[in-house]
């Protein structure tokens, strides 16, 4: 774990003491190399569960792919955001890389914390960075009412998981993973403890996010600049998964009951956030809604609890992550040539930037999950458990698939077919970078697809 974490913190000040010309190159490698040493964690999930490092810090199946993922978009959030810090102060760039760093030293320490306090400790630590990159770096003039409801939103959903967990610690007298897996099982039976259970369960509901509780989430996307898009949507989102699916194997027998209305909620979510992306003019705010979409279906499969529903979450997550920031990404390029995020004014790019339309089919289809991608692996595992937890369930999951394909290739159509508008006929070309950015996302994904148990999480 250390030799991720000190060069990551050393990355900060090769940042101010770098020369102004080499300042972009010199975080790129020096990412590039951590994120490339990160790969070191898949030889180390042992058989008995945790690779530790110490008593506070390990990995194990469920946090090494996140800490991978957590690792591999540095370098790409740096190559996303070259072009449009450019204009920027000299100073204002070192910052800005600075914050991305101290984002990536939070996550890792948060997916990769034994002890609950220290992992909730982080998980409201990545709020500063997030809250500076989208305040100070947006794109529009409502990114202070942006980060206003991100800021309030998080921290009303994790003040009752801080109840919860220290009263965790007074009935357990630990709050160490390594210690609660072998604790006797809490007797959970009155109507307080319900409460508890639903206090332990809003920040990752809200951090998720689960629908209803979603609203703050495409504000935060639309109005944060490239890095903090591919961020939330790769990592952040991740947060509350993993730490759903930390805290339920604590919360026995009480998920049984309680967990029916988020399960029904987060189901019914999927056909409305598909239904809104399908009425979307904002190209970012549909990556949005997606992105909610695609998170239901992980909420529901986390809360049936079943091997198979873990394993499909996890794996869905990791291929989400990854297309996800590549569709920001694609979006970031649109926007920087067209100056509009707004679909009927960015269309009829195929004829333009036809290698970029490749891209943008290539993500589409990912999106939509085609086979044999990570992301079809992952939605099946989850609906097959769904259907056996409960039959019903196939009335809202089907027509979910059916309008998540719909919105895709809207989307795809909308951007790339029919003719350009007049105000975008000579854009500059696409850059090597910008490949290069597409495909350091879209290869692990394809990769994924020849050895998907790296992914599994605890089922492999």
């Amino acid at each position: 774990m250390l030799k991720i974490l000190v060069p990551t913190l050393m990355l900060i000040p090769t940042t101010w003491m770098a020369p102004k010309k080499w300042l972009w190159p010199t975080a790129l490698i020096h990412s590039l190399l951590i994120a490339t040493a990160s790969f070191s964690w898949f030889t180390n999930t042992s058989e008995t569960g945790w690779a530790s490092s110490n008593i506070y810090l390990a990995t194990d199946a469920l946090s090494t792919p996140l800490l991978v993922l957590t690792c591999w978009l540095l370098p790409l959030t740096i190559l996303a955001s070259q072009n449009h810090l450019s204009r920027e102060p000299n100073n204002r760039q070192r910052l800005y890389i600075s914050i991305l760093t101290s984002l990536q030293i939070f996550l890792v320490l948060a997916f990769g914390a034994t002890e609950l306090m220290l992992f909730y400790i982080m998980f409201e630590a990545t709020l500063i960075p997030t809250l500076i990159l989208i305040t100070r770096w947006g794109n529009q003039a409502e990114r202070l009412n942006a980060g206003i409801y991100f800021l309030f939103y998080t921290l009303a959903g994790s003040l009752p998981l801080l109840v919860a967990l220290s009263l965790l610690y007074g009935s357990t007298g630990t709050l160490s993973l390594l210690v609660l897996q072998y604790s006797e099982p809490l007797h959970l039976s009155k109507p307080t403890d319900m409460l508890w259970w639903a206090a332990c369960m809003l920040a990752f509901l809200v951090k998720m996010p689960l629908y209803g509780a979603h609203l703050w989430l495409p504000k935060a996307h639309v109005e944060a600049p490239i890095a903090g898009s591919m961020i939330l949507a790769a990592v952040l989102l991740k947060l509350g998964g993993y730490g759903m699916m930390r805290v339920l194997t604590v919360l026995e027998p009480l998920t049984k009951e309680l967990s029916y209305p988020f399960i029904a909620l987060a189901l019914w979510g999927i056909i409305m956030t598909s239904s809104i992306c399908l009425q979307q003019t904002d190209l970012k705010s549909l990556i949005a809604y997606s992105s909610v979409s695609h998170m239901g279906l992980v909420i529901s499969g986390i809360l049936i609890q079943t091997p198979w529903s873990f394993a499909g979450a996890l794996i869905l997550m990791i291929a989400h992550g990854l297309t996800s920031s590549a569709l920001f990404c694609l979006a970031n390029t649109n926007y920087e040539r067209t100056h509009s995020r707004t679909m009927i004014l960015a269309r009829g790019l195929q004829a333009i930037l036809p290698l970029m339309t490749t891209w943008w089919f290539i993500s589409t289809l990912a999106n939509l999950a085609l086979p044999p991608l990570p992301n079809l692996m992952g939605e099946l595992m989850i609906i097959t458990s769904l259907l056996n937890w409960s039959w019903l369930t196939i009335i809202l999951t089907g027509p979910g698939m059916l309008i998540t394909a719909s919105y895709s290739l809207y989307m795809f159509l909308t951007t790339q077919r029919s003719k350009a508008p007049a105000q975008v006929l000579a854009p500059q070309p696409s850059h090597t970078r910008e490949h290069l950015l597409i495909t350091l996302h879209l290869s692990p994904l394809l990769l994924l697809t020849l050895k998907p148990e790296v992914i599994w999480g605890w089922t492999a």
